[in-house]
């Protein structure tokens, strides 16, 4: 899952706890019947081999090897995690596997992506230098989390100040860091402006700690993954160390003492690609073979990154190798569609994928994105399938909860009285029920580039939420369940093999799940007050989406069309293409800073169910030059909480401004 510790993070958790148990029990009902437990949508007999053939424990060797490197964008380490998975993908039959290459040099533009050059580290050791000799405090040798991403070479021997958060000019009153270096509770990438361009630092040591969670600061000894800003003029090194570490310190310096400390570093950015591996299951219709069900992932993160996201990886890789074998073994039918897998760095992966082959863009009619999937009990996951945006209707999403429904229940009637159909549980794995959530949506990874208005794919999102150890060194292979990951795999596996193959004669069986998505949404819509028109229209349009992703038309309707607001309305340029806010750089920001405008309040607002960046991601989709500013703000208001008008109008008219829409 992305960080964007620049204050882009969404809120993770849509629907409210009232919604998403009501909707818990309303779907058991509906899809599978009171007393019966049939799966819905599929022939029991296709039901049955998925069930057979797929593997907790397959998928978790993959991500025992995939948990060993450490991935970041183009890097030796990404490189050789992704020639891994190509590997296995060639070993388990899958067709047209090709590592896509798309040269990055930090100017370079995919759609909104600016491309960031690689980076990779040979070095970075931190320890004190001390009387009685050096005391190692952190190698990246042995932990590479410990070197901040986009650090710099250096050698320096110098002293260490505490400076706080470290991102205020009253952090710096009273203390002198022109040539030490400092110890900040913020991302470095937020520090580095003023401690070192500023006032001269010669480095930072960060003990920023992880995304809020009920357990944030309950192991002091956990290590965040850090970052420097990829684009910014100062060039400078972090560390990153433990609250525990930090805390050290800081009481020694409370007390008088000079700590001293040797930071060597040997890293730096360099000209590089972002690769994209990508693998088929060919359709065999000959008019929709050329439509494709795409699953993706994303292939980057710090070692050892294991449910973030090598999990999504692995069980995407789970689903090839699975489906593959059963199509070649006659035991399930081949698909219609073709299905396709891809593994592309996180976000900047994908914006690049789907601008510079657009064929991609065209031929993908609905993608099912996993992030973060096989967390075990010990992380406090919840399992999330999550629904698009509001601004895209498709009945994808209840396609992919109903099969998640049941199986809530199959897991549930195992644990409890050790009896089920389909347990679906791993030798190696637990036995908890997987009482999956069906929220709302919410952004943070690469299911928003597919659901951006400039490309339009309808995604199902699965994901796990809350994660203790998500971004940090405690987020290790130990911490997987196979039975997680088999799990999520069948759900997936089953989601996407029935779009491969829907057709006409489906339209009226999958009714039965978008009726149990409606009374799911129907919770969430009286406990946020939405409007009722809203909510019709938009339901009117998930119902009329199966027919048109049948017909191969855009999954446009009722709540696309104008509404009866007065005042002007907006129309998203066609290009360039994908969300604003990508990964590691802000496209509005950047214009925003050369024109000289201040960034629009919306960004900063909060509403009661979603943050500013998900109010602007989605304001800009429904900019369809048919909605007015009100029409807009109703539909935002509907799905995060209300609004003012004025600061949707404003933050279009900055967007205007800006040459980004009519």
């Amino acid at each position: 899952m992305a960080s964007m510790e620049s204050g882009l993070v969404p809120t993770r958790f849509g629907a409210s706890r009232t919604g998403r148990y009501a909707a818990f029990a309303l779907c058991t009902l509906i899809c599978s019947g009171v007393g019966a437990h049939p799966a819905p949508l599929l022939p029991p007999a296709d039901v049955a081999a998925l069930a057979d053939e797929l593997s907790g424990e397959t998928a978790k060797r993959n991500l025992e090897g995939l948990a060993r490197l450490h991935r970041q964008r183009g890097s030796a380490g990404f490189h050789a995690a992704i020639e891994l998975l190509a590997e296995r993908a060639r070993a388990y039959g899958l067709s047209d596997v090709e590592i896509l290459s798309f040269p990055t040099d930090g100017k370079l533009r995919y759609g909104t992506q600016r491309s960031r050059r690689g980076w990779d580290a040979e070095l970075g050791e931190l320890s004190e230098v001390r009387s009685d000799g050096a005391v190692r405090i952190g190698s990246y040798s042995a932990e590479p989390v410990v070197l901040a991403e986009d650090s710099e070479s250096a050698d320096v021997m110098a002293e260490l100040v505490d400076v706080g958060e470290g991102t205020s000019e009253a952090d710096y009153a009273g203390r002198s860091v022109a040539g030490r270096i400092v110890l900040a509770s913020a991302s470095p990438g937020a520090v580095a402006e003023l401690a070192v361009a500023k006032y001269g630092a010669a480095g930072i040591v960060s003990y920023q700690q992880n995304q809020r969670t009920a357990w944030s600061g309950d192991d002091d000894t956990l290590v965040r993954w850090g970052h420097l800003d990829t684009f910014s003029p100062v060039r400078t090194f972090a560390f990153m160390v433990s609250l525990r570490t930090a805390r050290a310190f800081q009481a020694r310096l409370a007390h008088g003492e000079t700590i001293r400390l040797h930071a060597q570093v040997r890293a730096g950015q360099h000209d590089s690609a972002y690769e994209v591996l990508t693998a088929t299951i060919p359709g065999v219709d000959p008019k929709l073979k050329d439509q494709e069900i795409a699953y993706s992932c994303h292939l980057d993160h710090q070692r050892p990154g294991a449910n973030d996201n090598a999990s999504g990886c692995v069980t995407i890789l789970e689903v090839a190798r699975t489906l593959s074998q059963l199509v070649r073994a006659h035991r399930i039918a081949p698909p219609a569609r073709t299905i396709r897998f891809i593994w592309p760095p996180e976000v900047e992966g994908t914006v690049t994928l789907l601008n510079a082959r657009p064929e991609y863009a065209s031929r993908i009619r609905a993608a099912i994105h996993m992030d973060m999937v096989g967390g075990g009990p010990v992380t406090k996951a919840v399992f999330h399938v999550t629904r698009g945006p509001m601004s895209l209707p498709s009945f994808i999403h209840d396609v992919a909860w109903g099969f998640a429904s049941w199986v809530n229940r199959e897991s549930y009637d195992y644990a409890a009285s050790g009896t089920a159909d389909y347990p679906l549980t791993a030798p190696e794995g637990g036995k908890e029920p997987l009482a999956a959530a069906y929220t709302a949506f919410t952004m943070g990874s690469d299911h928003e580039v597919y659901e951006d208005s400039t490309f339009g794919i309808p995604s199902i999102y699965l994901n796990d939420w809350p994660d203790r150890y998500i971004h940090t060194t405690g987020d290790t292979a130990a911490n997987i369940d196979p039975t997680k990951l088999k799990r999520a795999a069948f759900i997936g596996a089953a989601s996407g093999y029935f779009l491969a193959r829907f057709s006409e004669r489906d339209v009226d069986a999958v009714s039965r799940a978008v009726q149990a998505g409606r009374l799911a949404r129907a919770a969430d819509a009286l406990e946020r007050g939405a409007a009722a028109d809203v909510t019709a229209n938009y339901e009117r349009d998930v119902e009329d989406s199966a027919r048109t992703f049948v017909r191969a038309g855009a999954a446009a309707g009722h709540a696309a069309q104008a509404g009866h607001g007065d005042g002007p309305r907006y129309r998203r340029h066609a290009q360039p293409r994908g969300p604003l806010a990508v990964f590691g750089y802000d496209l509005l920001e950047d214009r925003a800073r050369e024109a000289g405008v201040d960034l629009p309040a919306l960004l900063r607002y909060r509403g009661e169910w979603g943050s500013g960046p998900e109010y602007a991601y989605e304001a800009l989709n429904l900019a369809d030059g048919k909605r007015s500013v009100s029409d807009i703000t109703r539909v935002l208001s509907a799905q995060y909480g209300p609004v003012p008008d004025a600061l949707v109008g404003a933050y279009l008219a900055t967007l205007q401004r800006l040459g980004l829409v009519d």
